[in-house]
């Protein structure tokens, strides 16, 4: 099947192609606008005279269009770009906030978290989103809560090591650009807040929660069941969360495509008797769109949620039509309704890139698969079927799986084989559970066997997470090599469906591609050397890159696994040595020294200067008789000590490096 012969495919990846464009390439909104309108008015043009859409200048110009259409769309999606937005309000460093809270974060170790809409700034209207952080024991604000704060915005610290996660990055995608830092006795509630659909949803979430806390589960049993059912997931435990993750199965912790897949099929099979009514299958229609909607609803109404429930809507109706073509294309519309009018920015999202990743899979390779054997027994047929299901999605998400989180899971089929079929019926008694729970009749019984059910569920994935052996893990994987791996699975299925030479050169040569360029990468990074400052809070830390050989220097060895994994497995790192700090090095005939808390330095002529540990130093002293190249300070050391020495390095025009600032320091 010839997936581009659809047209709302090919819209769709053009429309995708403009997001994409307008993201690295900020163009003005009214221009876009006005751009997108103008090759709409040409194609109708050409259309009314020409009578024929299918001329060269026609597709021309109509790609055009829809990548046009693309850049306006992210143009115009981004809040920054409105004139009412806080950033082209706020005029003074403080200003009295008026916030309404939008979501409640996952807390950390040291304070909680909220998004919250900027309503007004000194009484003037105005839009946005903001990071709002308290401390760890301030009082719980919830979603819908007005507030009003006297602040000012900070900017959100972008990554300042090598191959970090960038939170910074990964806020501005959800529109998020500044946050605000408050303590307990610095805000004021707003009395009778606004309510709002989600607020609702949130607080019906929080009611059912209370209830099932008062049943008779398990701390873990509890946690998974709030994440499969409601999507919270805050409260299971990292041991369960990694075994989850290890056996291949962490997406049954999110309420996501699979879930509501299930819980279309589980609707649409209870409702299969209204087909024998006249507009029965369009009944069934009306009735799976409106149950799944108050399953996302109950749920929270998260984005993932609304995201998947959208999916799955199209999903239902293309499942009314029950033409194979009409599935596909579909199922492209949706993706068209999702990024044109709800956020083109989840094109960004890993949920939204493997949620549709894995459905376009099933529909694609999952019928071929399925072909290759038709056993008689039924009990045989049905878990083959499950296994090729199983096979289709983990091939379609496998790729953005590696780019993202470097790891697949060898026994995923595993998991997949024995939850996936219970899974609807986990999901089904839950919701009984829910209903029941919220009437406080809930037998002690079904309690129990609930409970037994999850309990099991989490022994199982244990198991299979212990099989480290069958997990491949640190696995080198960047965004050339992610389109590279999809151009030879797209390639192959097309190869498998009709075998010809043209089709064979063209898959050969994929593969040759990546093969290529892995070995180009591998090549580069034994042949690359280099010497970086790391920052890390109240630690030093100096990495020395030999090729695929890395020596950790540090006095503290605690806590670095989360910041080393990930520029290890970028750099293709295959040994790690650590040793601690010395008082000098010299690194490319240069002189580096280390002054620590003790203040003791090596008087060396011309050196790159490291201060670490806040050492009680004359810093003019310094300058003056080491007449120093530059000076580093790292995250080890008193803030207050960090700006004083920037300011007499200034007076002194001496190059000043805080890696707090502007990030790990290159040794060259």
């Amino acid at each position: 099947m010839k997936l581009l012969a659809f047209i709302p495919i090919r819209l769709t990846l053009l429309l995708i192609i403009g997001i994409l464009i307008g993201s690295v390439l900020p163009v003005d909104t009214w221009y876009l606008l006005l751009s997108t309108l103008l090759f709409f008015l040409f194609l109708t043009l050409i259309f009314v005279f020409q009578k024929r859409s299918h001329s060269v200048l026609f597709g021309v110009i109509a790609c055009v269009t829809v990548i046009n259409l693309g850049m306006f769309c992210f143009s115009a999606a981004q809040p920054i770009n409105h004139q009412d937005h806080y950033s082209n309000i706020i005029n003074e460093e403080r200003a009295i906030w008026t916030l309404k809270i939008k979501e409640s974060l996952k807390p950390n170790l040291y304070s909680t978290r909220y998004f919250a809409l900027v309503t007004k700034i000194d009484q003037q209207p105005a839009s946005g989103t903001i990071l709002l952080t308290l401390p760890q024991d301030s009082s719980i604000l919830n979603v819908d809560d007005e507030i009003q704060v006297f602040s000012k915005p900070y900017p959100i610290s972008p990554s300042l090591n090598p191959h970090q996660f960038d939170y910074k990055n990964y806020l501005k995608t959800l529109g998020v650009y500044d946050q605000l830092g408050i303590k307990d006795n610095q805000f004021i509630r707003i009395t009778n807040p606004k309510k709002t659909l989600t607020g609702i949803a949130s607080r019906i979430r929080s009611h059912i929660i209370s209830q099932l806390q008062k049943e008779h589960f398990g701390t873990d049993e509890l946690g998974v069941i709030q994440a499969l059912l409601l999507g919270q997931r805050d409260n299971i435990s990292e041991e369960t969360y990694s075994n989850y993750q290890k056996a291949g199965a962490v997406h049954i912790l999110a309420v996501s495509g699979l879930h509501i897949g299930i819980l279309l099929l589980l609707i649409q099979f209870i409702l299969r008797p209204l087909r024998n009514l006249p507009h029965g299958r369009t009944v069934i229609l009306i009735l799976s769109v409106v149950l799944l909607w108050i399953f996302a609803f109950i749920a929270g109404l998260s984005a993932s949620i609304v995201r998947a429930t959208t999916m799955f809507s199209f999903v239902a109706y293309a499942l009314y039509l029950n033409r194979p073509s009409n599935t596909f294309n579909i199922l492209a519309l949706s993706i068209l309704f999702i990024l044109l009018f709800i956020d083109p920015n989840l094109i960004f999202q890993v949920g939204f890139q493997m949620s549709y990743a894995a459905v376009f899979s099933i529909l694609w390779i999952f019928p071929m698969l399925r072909d290759v054997w038709f056993p008689k027994n039924r009990a045989i047929r049905y878990f083959w079927q499950l296994l090729c299901v199983s096979i289709a999605a983990q091939l379609g998400v496998l790729p953005i799986s590696l780019f993202y989180f470097h790891q697949f899971p060898g026994l995923f089929f595993i998991s997949n084989l024995i939850i996936v079929p219970a899974l609807g019926l986990i999901l089904g008694t839950g919701i009984i559970v829910i209903l029941l729970s919220l009437l406080n009749v809930l037998p002690l019984q079904l309690a129990w066997f609930y409970n037994t059910v999850i309990a099991q569920m989490n022994g199982l994935i244990g198991w299979i997470a212990q099989q480290e052996q069958f997990i491949f893990s640190a696995i080198p994987f960047d965004s050339i090599q992610l389109i590279l791996s999809f151009l030879i699975l797209i390639l192959g299925i097309e190869l498998y469906q009709s075998t010809n030479f043209k089709r064979t050169v063209f898959f050969l040569i994929s593969i040759i591609s990546f093969q290529g360029y892995t070995l180009y990468e591998t090549n580069l990074a034994h042949n690359k050397n280099e010497v970086l400052v790391l920052h890390q809070t109240k630690n030093s830390i100096i990495l020395n890159r030999n090729g695929q050989r890395l020596s950790v220097l540090s006095n503290q060895k605690n806590n670095l696994n989360y910041l080393l994994s990930n520029y290890t497995i970028a750099e293709r790192i295959k040994t790690i040595n650590e040793d601690s700090l010395k008082n000098s090095y010299s690194i490319n005939d240069t002189a580096v020294v280390v002054i620590d808390s003790s203040g003791v330095y090596q008087k060396t002529p011309s050196p790159i200067i490291l201060l670490t540990n806040s050492p009680k130093i004359n810093i003019e002293r310094l300058a003056l008789t080491l007449q120093p190249i530059e000076i580093i300070a790292d995250g080890s050391n008193y803030k207050s000590y960090v700006d004083r020495w920037k300011t007499t390095c200034i007076q002194y025009k001496i190059p000043f490096h805080y890696t707090g600032e502007k990030g790990a320091y290159y040794l060259k």
